[in-house]
């Protein structure tokens, strides 16, 4: 793999939102994105400025907000090969997707691989940046961490399990589809870590 793991900055956010239109782009997009390609591509820069410095290294959280982090794969030529974010959700607190966080819990969204750069370790590379970042946060201690995934994407599915992702029994609806559902996998925190 000749990619290079490493957070996205903030003054990339071009290239960020080239690789966001990319992924909305993907065949299996309407599975994988609650966004669509349509809706993205009439966003002003400054929403994709925002939406970098939030993810990015170092990042400028909005008060109240909790971390993120985007981590980008990067090809010697300066390429980006893939992405994915990690997102706090502390416990009790309101900010998480779906139900109520139980436990203070990380939520990987976003996840995307380039066609060409599929099969070479990336998105393993990606997924392992992001959960050692969960595990490494002093504050909150993160318990978990989740991602869901569209019942048909089994694609997606096999790989999370391949990762070490489980399968933990909740679901919800598809927002734009109630009789689909978005099937939650998850990591939890290995003891004595």
């Amino acid at each position: 793999m000749d990619y290079v793991i490493r957070a996205v900055q903030s003054d990339e956010w071009v290239k960020a939102r080239e690789l966001r239109l990319a992924a909305l782009q993907d065949p299996v997009a309407p599975l994988a994105f609650l966004e669509t390609y349509k809706n993205a591509i009439e966003k002003p820069d400054a929403f994709w400025q925002e939406r970098t410095a939030r993810v990015a290294a170092g990042g400028v959280q909005a008060a109240g907000e909790p971390p993120a982090c985007q981590f980008i794969g990067e090809a010697p030529d300066g390429t980006w090969g893939g992405t994915l974010t990690v997102r706090v959700e502390p416990a009790g607190t309101g900010l998480s997707f779906a139900a109520e966080a139980k436990v203070d819990q990380a939520h990987v969204v976003g996840v995307y691989v380039r066609p060409d750069a599929r099969g070479s370790g990336l998105a393993d590379a990606l997924f392992r940046a992001a959960i050692e970042w969960s595990w490494a946060l002093p504050k909150p201690k993160i318990e978990r961490v989740r991602l869901y995934v569209h019942e048909h994407n089994t694609r997606a599915a096999a790989f999370y399990r391949r990762v070490g992702f489980l399968a933990s029994g909740e679901t919800l609806p598809t927002p734009d589809d109630a009789m689909a559902r978005e099937l939650e996998y998850e990591i939890r925190r290995p003891p004595g870590l």
